[in-house]
């Protein structure tokens, strides 16, 4: 194997992103013990952050009934700190990545958010305006039809929840590092892993969103099948793309309205508590991360974003 201390470098020239880590049996066992440490960095620390953030929580606040009472009740996002503890652990998955890319790979981390290499923050706010139009107005349509919000007469039962301030601020600031945090690790990290394994970015893409969905724990076949088909869309756009960029946005528009509707209609704990859906609310989610991907796609065509590394790769920064 290579030495881990060996000088950092970039990957070979008009490759796609699923190739930036490299080829070759050493980058394999490499790509396979990276994997290893980062899912166990995942199941390891993410809970610990979570604990540690909601630790905090318990000093500021003073409930009675101990800790123990306490941690449930904020881990089923009945308190505020508990969507922010949560939000914080899934953001550490950012450092993560980026340390399995710099100090296991060798591999400049410029080069987890695209083949430009770098982020490309245009084409991230780009789409992350796409994203908060299109899945809105999926979201609307598919609750007119259904006869829900605005449909034949219906409209949503808003309520301010206690402490409604804090919800929103946490939502605002905290979810959009949540999302990037899983984009950076499923649809960065492990599909450039996986891609250095199996040498094939598609199934690449597939075993990723495989991955992503089974992390998200008890759900039934029509909700897997939803977070499935968001993370093949999502790693699918990386390919064609080039970077992580559209994921983000695709992810952070979803978790912040979805989070923001449900503090004000019901509360976060009823969506927090969700674990199976209907055939046809799946169905109208996957159309509506179908609608954002194509667009996301299109405006990257626009803006002709590169989808391979340079043809001469770009110095030391």
């Amino acid at each position: 194997m290579q030495p881990l201390l060996e000088p950092v470098a970039d990957p070979e020239p008009s490759i796609a992103y699923p190739d930036v880590l490299g080829g070759g049996r050493q980058v394999m066992v490499r790509c396979v013990v990276g994997l290893l440490i980062g899912i166990s960095g995942y199941l390891l620390v993410v809970p610990v952050v979570a604990q540690l953030v909601l630790g905090l929580g318990y000093l500021v606040r003073r409930p009675t009934g101990g800790f123990t009472a306490y941690y449930g009740r904020a881990m089923a996002y009945h308190l505020p700190e508990g969507l922010a503890a949560t939000h914080i652990a899934l953001a550490t998955l950012i450092p993560l990545s980026i340390a399995l890319v710099w100090g296991w790979h060798r591999v400049r981390p410029r080069w987890l958010l695209s083949v430009q290499p770098g982020l490309r923050w245009r084409y991230l706010f780009g789409c992350l305006a796409i994203a908060a139009v299109a899945l809105n107005l999926v979201m609307w349509v598919s609750e007119w039809a259904s006869g829900g919000w605005g449909g034949w007469g219906h409209f949503p039962q808003w309520t301010v929840p206690a402490q409604a301030w804090l919800w929103v601020v946490f939502v605002l600031v905290l979810s959009p590092l949540q999302a990037a945090g899983e984009e950076f690790f499923f649809r960065g990290y492990m599909l450039q892993a996986i891609g250095g394994i199996t040498r094939n970015r598609w199934a690449a893409v597939v075993v990723t969103a495989l991955v992503f969905a089974l992390f998200h724990g008890v759900q039934n076949i029509w909700l897997f099948i939803d977070r499935f088909a968001f993370g093949l869309l999502a790693g699918a756009l990386v390919v064609v793309t080039g970077g992580i960029e559209a994921g983000i946005a695709a992810h952070v528009a979803n978790n912040v309205f979805a989070f923001g509707y449900a503090i004000f209609s019901g509360g976060a704990a009823r969506a927090k508590g969700v674990t199976q859906i209907t055939a046809s609310a799946a169905v109208w989610d996957v159309a509506g991360f179908a609608v954002t991907a194509a667009l996301c796609w299109w405006f990257g065509r626009r803006l002709n974003v590169a989808h391979t590394t340079p043809a001469i790769t770009p110095g030391r920064i």
